[in-house]
């Protein structure tokens, strides 16, 4: 044990050192977080100096403005190094470095996760994306024939289906919301959550952000609302980890999962479960475990043999995010936004999807242009000027999603906004 616990310090040594000596913590990145440490996180949220230092730390295309951010975001190449380094070391001999040294320190990345949501480290569960996540609580729950689940049309697919399978499997009964988008209307919104709770509801799912649209609910009261009514309340947080500036229990919850390749730019297939400490218990884990009606968190780890390169650089994506500051890279996601949109806002034939109130979105905002099919802007978008963006064609919600991140410059904008104003025009 102590051997490892050493090996463990002497690992997270040189991880430091490489990442000082490479770029999150360069003499051009520490000269830019002293330049604007008196900066409020508006001001360095239009500081194009500061972020053209973060752009470089990351490996993106030249010849692709990628504005598809919300569906996987790239890692700095930090990030990219850390699991480069990490498979080397377990290629030198596997089963060693693999069970007896990485798996074994993964309570020091529990405990940066937990930093970063604000909770206990006993809630926190790693895993591979949000869908393994709440799948876990979907299929983990005890219900019986006739109990009611809430959720709308606009939820994710993924977490849609493994409803309408346990529907299908158990006899429970899915009821439907559906969702009128853009609102700013907080009453609208809880009644449409809180309206068709019954004595036989066990549970309501809310999307911490509708991905369609960006479009962020009010959570909290959300779940005030439906926990005074008594079912519990399981949150799809995908898109809002390392998106903007929040602690998950202050969202009222009883459980939340997230993925923390998006907006976190951790390594390609990582995520997190939150479960509230008191509700672990009845959770049975998506995949066995020795004790799987136990009360500790770890239950939920049981993958076998997993990418642990993976896994374990999630840890330098945290602090790369930590370095920048959770609310400077949310001012600077909002400002994106807001920077676009205000060019092509008063355009003729131009549609907004999403809210520009800050409460109700902040990076991604969809849109559409009368007359024009939303594949073929998206197509328009590529072929013409090699930007990324991706049509959405769900439900109610016809448009094209736009998710810049922390590494696009307001240039790159630009050419965006050009682009949709010749359109409508």
């Amino acid at each position: 044990m102590q051997n490892r616990r050493s090996f463990l310090k002497k690992l997270s040594a040189s991880a430091a050192f490489i990442s000082l000596s490479d770029i999150a913590l360069s003499a051009e990145f520490e000269q830019q977080l002293k330049r604007v440490k008196q900066f409020s996180p508006d001001q360095v949220a239009a500081d194009e100096e500061f972020w053209a230092t973060i752009k470089n730390a990351y490996t993106v295309s030249s010849g692709i403005i990628n504005l598809n951010n919300g569906g996987v975001s790239p890692s700095p190449r930090i990030v990219q190094e850390a699991v480069e380094r990490y498979n080397k070391m377990c290629n030198e001999a596997p089963s060693y470095y693999m069970w007896q040294i990485l798996d074994k320190g993964r309570e020091n990345l529990r405990g940066k996760l937990a930093d970063l949501a604000g909770c206990s480290a006993e809630e926190i569960a790693i895993n591979r994306n949000t869908t393994e996540g709440l799948d876990n609580i979907i299929f983990g729950l005890d219900f019986k024939p006739g109990d009611e689940i809430l959720l709308t049309k606009q939820d994710y697919p993924n977490m849609i289906n493994a409803w309408k399978q346990r529907e299908k499997r158990n006899g429970i009964v899915l009821k439907w919301i559906e969702l009128d988008l853009p609102t700013e209307d907080e009453n609208y919104l809880i009644k449409k959550y809180t309206e068709q709770i019954t004595s036989k509801t066990r549970l309501v799912q809310v999307n911490h952000i509708i991905n369609w649209t960006g479009h962020i609910n009010p959570v909290k009261k959300i779940a005030d609302a439906v926990h005074a009514k008594g079912p519990e309340v399981m949150i799809d947080g995908a898109h809002t980890f390392g998106h903007f500036d929040f602690k998950i229990p202050e969202l009222g919850g009883d459980y939340y999962a997230t993925s923390l390749h998006k907006w976190l730019s951790a390594p390609f297939g990582s995520g997190m479960l939150w479960i509230k400490k008191e509700k672990i218990h009845q959770v049975w884990p998506l995949t066995s475990a020795p004790e799987p009606e136990s009360d500790n968190i770890r239950k939920f780890e049981n993958l076998g043999t997993r990418s642990f390169p993976i896994e374990h650089a999630i840890a330098t994506a945290v602090d790369f995010h930590n370095m920048i500051g959770s609310a400077r890279k949310e001012a600077r996601l909002r400002y994106l936004k807001d920077y676009w949109v205000k060019q092509v806002n008063t355009s003729p034939k131009f549609k907004l999807n999403t809210s520009m109130h800050p409460a109700y979105s902040c990076a991604i905002a969809n849109f559409g242009i009368e007359g024009m099919d939303c594949g073929d802007i998206a197509v328009k978008l590529f072929n013409d000027h090699a930007i990324h963006t991706v049509s959405i064609n769900w439900e109610n919600i016809h448009g094209v999603r736009v998710a810049p991140h922390i590494y696009t410059g307001t240039a790159e904008l630009d050419i965006l906004a050009d682009a949709v104003k010749k359109m409508c025009a």
